[in-house]
């Protein structure tokens, strides 16, 4: 890992903590184990879509529909609960299946037109804006019908109890502390093969002890209030498929590439269309899966859900280390950078922050992130020069 990235590691830690100190003394509440629970599944719901924003980032592309599409799948799915009596089910399959559908066809257009990918996203974002109004014919509606639960409305009020939930910690955490251990093995027996100096054992330790110390505080703080809810379990599903993907396959391989040097990556026979469309649909999955978590969240489908949502994702991805042409970033970091954003905006949301000053602060932050992005990689490049 190269100095720029351990510095930008650092001050993540450094600003999560200066979040958590600021809004804590302005309001106290926002520390409270309640909230804190909430700032969880706002947190879940912004890590899912950025993760998926993650996917498209890595081969140097970018999504600016995403945040509109939320609102739409959103909306359809609570549209055929409400109005036409679809089974939830039956309801969330539909509106999942029509955000793949969606999200390939940009990315076929995408690669096969050679259109910039922020051209195409920027007409998505209209279109499914439009879509999204459209279907919910500008009114509320409610996600569970005659207030009788179903499967959306309770995606964000279900719990694992406290019990359980120590139970699932502690074996999240030796699960944790034996991959850290076999990769670390791996690593030295390559090194040892190549005749390199062998990895540093107290640096993956140290590693796993601050992500099993982070992974207690939250299952601990969860616990005080009613347990974990699901919308973080569904994001740890998501975060270790994602994971896997981006880190032991040849399309998370690919997607590097292609975002390092595209040319290159032609030249060693990547198919970087078929890469750019699949890239494109895993995409649309999780924006279907945030669309129907942040629907439920809100308790019916309003033209304002998913607003700016994708800019949040970018924001997120940047902050964690992404760059934006391209073939570098990582699950851990967006994590980190979601994280950093659902504090920003649940803390001014608890502190009843005017929209327009919340607009600033985002716009701030995001042309912050991007700013770093370009900083880093220009002392990255003046060390490997």
């Amino acid at each position: 890992m190269s100095k720029p990235l351990e510095w930008r590691d650092l001050s993540l830690l450094v600003v999560l903590l200066a979040l958590g100190l600021f809004f804590g003394l302005l309001a106290p509440q926002y520390l409270s184990a309640r909230n804190l629970s909430m700032l969880t599944i706002e947190f879940a719901i912004t890590s899912v879509l950025s993760l998926g924003m993650l996917l498209v980032i890595l081969p140097g592309h970018i999504d600016l529909s995403a945040g509109s599409g939320v609102g739409l799948i959103g909306g359809v799915a609570a549209v055929l609960i409400m109005r036409y009596q679809v089974p939830a089910e039956l309801a969330m399959l539909a509106a999942i299946a029509l955000a793949l559908l969606l999200w390939r066809a940009q990315g076929f257009v995408i690669w096969s037109q050679g259109i910039p990918a922020f051209i195409i996203t920027l007409g998505g974002l209209l279109a499914c804006k439009g879509l999204f109004w459209l279907t919910i014919r500008n009114q509320t509606v409610p996600v569970s019908p005659g207030g009788q639960s179903n499967l959306l409305s309770v995606l964000t009020t279900t719990y694992l109890p406290p019990m359980p939930s120590y139970l699932l910690g502690v074996a999240v955490i030796g699960l944790l502390g034996l991959a850290a251990l076999r990769s670390h093995r791996r690593a030295c027996q390559e090194a040892a093969v190549q005749a390199e100096t062998p990895p540093d054992g107290e640096l993956a330790f140290l590693r796993w002890l601050l992500a099993s110390q982070a992974l207690a505080l939250v299952v601990l703080t969860c616990g005080q209030f009613r347990g974990l809810p699901l919308p973080l379990l569904i994001l740890a599903t998501v975060a270790v498929v994602v994971q896997v993907v981006t880190q032991h396959t040849r399309l998370g391989r690919a997607l590097y590439a292609i975002g390092g040097n595209e040319e290159a990556a032609v030249l060693s026979g990547i198919p970087v269309g078929k890469v750019v469309v699949t890239a494109y649909t895993l995409l649309g999955g999780l924006v279907a899966l945030t669309g129907l978590l942040q629907t439920a969240y809100a308790g019916a489908s309003t033209t304002t859900v998913g607003e700016l949502m994708e800019l949040d994702a970018v924001a997120a991805c940047v902050i964690g280390g992404c760059s934006l042409r391209g073939g570098r970033g990582s699950v851990a970091g967006v994590l980190l950078g979601s994280l950093v954003m659902a504090s920003l905006l649940s803390g001014m949301s608890l502190l009843a922050v005017p929209p327009e000053a919340r607009f600033i602060a985002r716009g701030l932050v995001l042309g912050l992130a991007a700013w770093l992005d370009v900083r880093l990689s220009k002392l990255s490049r003046g060390s490997l020069a």
